[in-house]
């Protein structure tokens, strides 16, 4: 134990890798690691147990063999997952063997419902799957699949290693194939179309062949040329009608190959960064339109003018991928598949700013992301892309991986911070702001993982191309994310001012279960719900605002006609009450009355009465709250209240002509 304390002891912020190694390598923290912890990094007891007992990752007592986390997100609920849950419990909670427990989004939002059995993520659970998948012997939940090279007359055969296609089987499809001499395999990310994963393509004269819902015993007739293909892929209309640009090599390309990605462009934007100035790079992502993708929107560029004119000799870099939001998975999926391009974008981002030294903070319930970011940043650093020479002879960037504990809360950039630093994640209150005074107290860049890795395409075609696309003053691409009870769930990068209509039907095809959509979920369990009778609306930034609702990070999670919208609601408010940080009166305090009001709404007790109680709670959360944690979710709430009351039982005024 003293050991690994002080091993660790020497970083900046050591006290949450300190406990992660304990925790990952011991299954627990005891009083004792406590006392040691304290001893080594100079911390009293308490700051460390503060510390443990605010991320849910961390163990106090030793784990059983077992361990079950089942997602309850709204995606998964669109899919079944509050009755799979209840069957869980009547079949897993009596075993002494098995932990069962629960998680807000496993970014696996098109493939539910989801869990983490003994880390491993496993997709289109059913009853019996899921209390198979726990009896069924460990499997390495983030091993990296490497791509194999066969012998003789090879034919080479694309399977993605991306988490939602391993979570349904892509790795003994792999597995299948590599047995097969003549057959190279190469791992890629996802394309993106997740309904038809584990989707395997096989290079042809004509273009790489798709083949859709593979299994291990479809392999044969796959190499023989009988099987039942959908088609090369880069002709189907579904990917053909797309605008990729941040996604543009997702899928493609061996993720963890340096050649194959600058093969495709990749360090174009870098190279061609390295021969501006500075304020030259800062201004031409300023001239990009390029806005935050993490959900606030703010104008990228602006944000790095700011570090840029902060007076101090240490500024920093860190790309926030605590994506935590239910219905997002874009992080994910760009990590596993293409994570030179983050890599990329922190480099020039870093010469932009100043800066040299970058910080990724991962959510810790993204266990293949990690292994692939660990992998891709020992790649950069043996090739020289990363290390002293990084941004030129002597100029140097360093990028160091940390991982979260289980805290939502941790996807606020300020709270992130304090994490990094080895902190509760907890609000700050503003200002200061991160780019004047952020990590370790200095000028930071924090943006999100779509964001950083947009820029090296700005760069390397210019902000003004960049600008051309869009619209009004949502420029560029968006990556959104089609998830819950949605035909063709996956990715769809698109112009800005695509419509929800076009997006949930046109690329979605509606809903799974085959009955009308009630209702959808933009922007993430903070995001407002909207009618049918709404998806005419386009999705950017302005036109979403003007509607009361916002884009948040693309996610987009689709219900049919079976929804219950007061109990989305009621969620709304329990998800907030127990992902406070608890900083704040309103969030913490607003959120568990919330619960108890829709409780009381839904039961009939004093309705009218406890629905302006209700609305009194949505405005101080809103105008009171330290963040947009608890600051947006009375939107959810309100929305559903005003587009759905008879599910609050609330009488709806006959309409004598007119729409309602």
């Amino acid at each position: 134990m003293r050991r690994i304390a002080t091993g660790l002891a020497s970083l900046d912020g050591a006290l949450l890798p300190v406990l992660h190694e304990v925790n990952d390598g011991l299954g627990w923290v005891s009083d004792e690691d406590v006392a040691v912890v304290a001893d080594v990094l100079n911390l009293s007891r308490a700051e460390v147990h503060g510390v443990l007992t605010f991320y849910s990752d961390f163990r106090r007592s030793p784990a059983p063999t077992h361990r079950v986390a089942l997602c309850r997100g709204e995606a998964c609920q669109a899919l079944g997952s509050e009755p799979l849950h209840s069957h869980a419990v009547a079949a897993l909670a009596g075993r002494p063997d098995v932990e069962l427990g629960e998680v807000f989004c496993l970014g696996n939002c098109a493939l539910g419902p989801s869990a983490l059995v003994d880390g491993r993520l496993r997709g289109r659970l059913t009853p019996d799957a899921l209390v198979a998948a726990v009896d069924e012997a460990p499997a390495a939940a983030t091993a990296l699949q490497p791509s194999a090279t066969g012998q003789g007359e090879l034919v080479t055969v694309y399977i993605p290693a991306d988490a939602s296609a391993r979570a349904v089987g892509a790795d003994a499809v792999a597995a299948a194939f590599s047995a097969d001499p003549s057959v190279t395999v190469v791992r890629t990310g996802s394309r993106g179309m997740l309904w038809l994963e584990p989707l395997v393509e096989v290079q042809t004269a004509a273009g790489r062949r798709g083949y859709a819902n593979v299994a291990a015993s479809a392999v044969p007739s796959i190499l023989a040329g009988t099987a039942e293909s959908v088609g090369v892929l880069d002709a189907d209309p579904w990917l053909a009608g797309q605008r990729r640009v941040t996604f543009a090599r997702v899928g493609v390309v061996d993720p963890m190959s340096l050649a194959d990605y600058r093969s495709r462009g990749g360090m174009a934007g870098l190279a061609r960064a390295l021969t501006l100035p500075s304020a030259e790079v800062v201004e031409e992502v300023v001239a990009s339109g390029l806005r935050g993708r993490g959900g606030a929107g703010f104008p990228t560029g602006v944000k790095w003018r700011t570090v840029l004119g902060a007076a101090s000799d240490v500024k920093y870099i860190c790309a926030n991928a605590d994506e935590g939001d239910s219905g997002t998975f874009a992080d994910r999926m760009l990590m596993e598949g293409d994570p030179f391009s983050l890599i990329e974008g922190m480099l020039i981002a870093g010469h932009a700013v100043g800066a040299r030294t970058g910080f990724i903070y991962l959510r810790s319930e993204y266990p293949d992301a990690r292994a692939a970011l660990q992998k891709a940043i020992e790649v950069a650093y043996a090739e020289g892309v990363l290390g002293p020479d990084a941004l030129g002879p002597g100029i140097g960037f360093d990028l160091h991986l940390r991982v979260g504990a289980g805290a939502y809360i941790c996807g606020e950039e300020t709270s992130m911070l304090e994490s990094l630093e080895g902190r509760r994640g907890e609000v700050r209150a503003k200002p200061p702001i991160p780019a004047l005074e952020g990590l370790f107290g200095q000028p930071t860049v924090v943006n999100n993982v779509l964001t950083l890795a947009t820029v090296p395409m700005v760069l390397a075609d210019g902000g003004a191309a960049y600008a051309a696309l869009g619209t009004d003053r949502s420029r560029g691409t968006q990556v959104f994310q089609l998830g819950g009870n949605v035909a063709r769930g996956g990715i769809v990068e698109a112009e800005f001012g695509l419509t929800v209509r076009e997006l949930v039907e046109g690329y979605g095809g509606g809903t799974r279960s085959g009955r009308p959509v009630r209702a959808v979920q933009i922007g993430g369990p903070l995001g407002a719900y909207l009618p049918a009778d709404q998806l005419d609306l386009p999705l950017d930034y302005e036109s979403l605002a003007a509607a009361g609702a916002m884009l948040g990070h693309g996610g987009v999670v689709v219900f049919d006609d079976t929804v219950d919208m007061s109990a989305q609601a009621r969620f709304a408010m329990e998800f907030c009450a127990k992902e406070s940080c608890g900083k704040c009166t309103p969030c913490r305090i607003g959120s568990t009355r919330g619960v108890e009001v829709i409780d009381a709404i839904r039961a009939g007790v004093e309705r009218d009465a406890n629905l302006v109680l209700l609305e009194d709670l949505c405005e101080t959360m809103t105008k009171g709250s330290l963040c947009a944690m608890g600051g947006l979710t009375p939107m959810p709430v309100r929305s559903a209240i005003t587009h759905f009351p008879e599910d609050f039982g609330i009488d709806i005024p006959v309409q004598t002509g007119g729409p309602r």
